[in-house]
């Protein structure tokens, strides 16, 4: 069951649902808008011939910095991360969708290729996987309203949170965007043999 305004305005009271700063302004009839924070990553031109999957990743991409002013130009099929300038935590018994804005989609901005899923007990900035699917660049600015996320009740809590140590989750207390830590997923630790 997908959280009314009123439903989510009660969460956020009674502190469960938490959404760090907050402008009332920005709670929709169902979901709540979320904000460009102002860093950035980018990838930039590298020496590898292409991505391994297997290796860490963070000498690919360079961090750069958007203002209210000066926008970050997101050129045509060009891709980038940026974040939310809002901390989200959810409780054991809900989770979050994160979506485009409309009025951005009608220009052929998308905010996430897949990572639109927010699990419960996720606590940081949500990490935006920007593309631009237009023909023309696209302006970016810091504080603009750039997605909005809807919240869904479960039919029970969760038993195991995102960020428990079980789970080993790769992205829990996020503040900047982060870059793909899917090599993880190939440490001895976590491989094929230890899934069953």
């Amino acid at each position: 069951m997908v959280l009314s305004d009123r439903s989510i305005k009660e969460e956020l009271e009674r502190g469960r649902i938490v959404i760090d700063p907050l402008d009332l302004q920005c709670i929709q009839p169902a979901s709540v808008d979320v904000h460009l924070d102002f860093k950035l990553l980018v990838f930039r031109n590298t020496l590898r011939p292409y991505i391994d999957v297997r290796k860490n990743m963070d000498d690919l991409t360079e961090m750069v910095e958007a203002s209210e002013e000066v926008p970050f130009i997101l050129h045509p099929g060009e891709f980038a991360l940026g974040s939310t300038i809002e901390n989200i935590e959810l409780p054991a018994d809900l989770v979050a969708r994160l979506e485009g804005k409309s009025s951005l989609g009608r220009i052929g901005l998308v905010i996430h290729s897949t990572a639109g899923y927010i699990d419960p007990g996720w606590q940081g900035r949500l990490t935006l996987e920007l593309s631009n699917m237009a023909r023309l660049p696209i302006t970016l600015y810091y504080k603009m309203r750039i997605g909005q996320i809807s919240f869904e009740r479960l039919t029970t809590p969760a038993d195991r949170l995102y960020g428990s140590p079980s789970l080993g989750s790769k992205y829990q207390g996020q503040t900047d965007p982060t870059a793909s830590r899917s090599y993880q997923d190939f440490s001895p630790d976590r491989s094929v043999s230890n899934l069953g």
